[in-house]
């Protein structure tokens, strides 16, 4: 729609950007350095961010980057997960047939595990999605997951990712022994002014426009709008470039922004 009026080659502002196109600024590549370090290490980490800060897309980088002939890369996201559910999800993306029984299913996963470990050399890494979804049981059975060979050392790296909620249940004295197994922790910031400018350059960019769409003042609306997350960056501006579309202006100005976060609200 918008695409062809601005001489765009790509759609910004969607989920589906390519890997190697994403934003990077420091703190996104510090992000990802951490958790290339736990998959080198094998080692357990928190991926903490509110909704729409950009986790899922920070593991979307992460996954694509590290090299398949190295690493095994299993993703679970579901809302209801118990101890046998999940070791049969990995399971399953491992190629091994199901298993009724709890301790028949973490034994499986073991032999798995030295098999991926044993015969191809590579490393498992597990990625566990909207982990604040989680009770204390699947919590604490994550963590007895990590207890091997005498706990002498991880048989996985893992990953868990989820909202601010679950940071504040760990800090809490009944996690405690969740928190204490915690190697790696990586917090998904808001940006500020600048990075939101950054951010909307670099989605511009990437759809092979002109980069100065959005005027500074209509930047600063944006921003004020989101509070700094790219959910709600995207949002705001994909609802003003099809506004600067039907009105035919070059150019987002603060108004046409203000119109159309108003017409939302309203």
């Amino acid at each position: 729609m918008y695409e062809i009026f601005f001489s765009m080659k790509h759609t910004p502002f969607i989920r589906g950007i390519p890997v190697d196109q994403l934003y990077m600024d420091q703190e996104n590549t510090e992000i990802q350095n951490r958790l290339v370090y736990v998959s080198q290490r094998q080692l357990f980490a928190l991926l903490i961010g509110d909704s729409g800060s950009g986790k899922t897309t920070a593991l979307r980088r992460f996954h694509d980057t590290l090299p398949r002939n190295d690493y095994e890369v299993l993703y679970v996201t579901e809302s209801k997960l118990t101890p046998t559910s999940f070791y049969n999800i990995l399971l399953k993306q491992m190629g091994s047939e199901k298993r009724y029984k709890r301790s028949d299913a973490k034994n499986q996963l073991f032999k798995q595990i030295e098999l991926l470990r044993g015969l191809d050399n590579r490393k498992l890494v597990v990625i566990v999605d909207e982990a604040h979804l989680l009770d204390k049981e699947m919590l604490e059975e994550i963590r007895f997951l990590l207890n091997y060979r005498m706990d002498s050392e991880n048989p996985l790296a893992l990953i868990l990712s989820g909202q601010s909620e679950l940071w504040n249940r760990l800090k809490t004295q009944s996690y405690r022994a969740i928190r204490d197994r915690l190697d790696v922790e990586c917090f998904m910031e808001m940006y500020d002014l600048s990075r939101t400018q950054s951010y909307i350059s670099s989605q511009l960019k990437y759809a092979g426009g002109n980069e100065q769409i959005f005027s500074e003042a209509a930047v600063r609306k944006i921003y004020e709008y989101s509070s700094g997350l790219p959910r709600m960056i995207n949002r705001a501006c994909t609802l003003s470039l099809c506004l600067a579309y039907q009105t035919n202006r070059l150019i987002v100005d603060d108004r046409m922004v203000s119109e159309v976060l108003e017409e939302r609200v309203t």
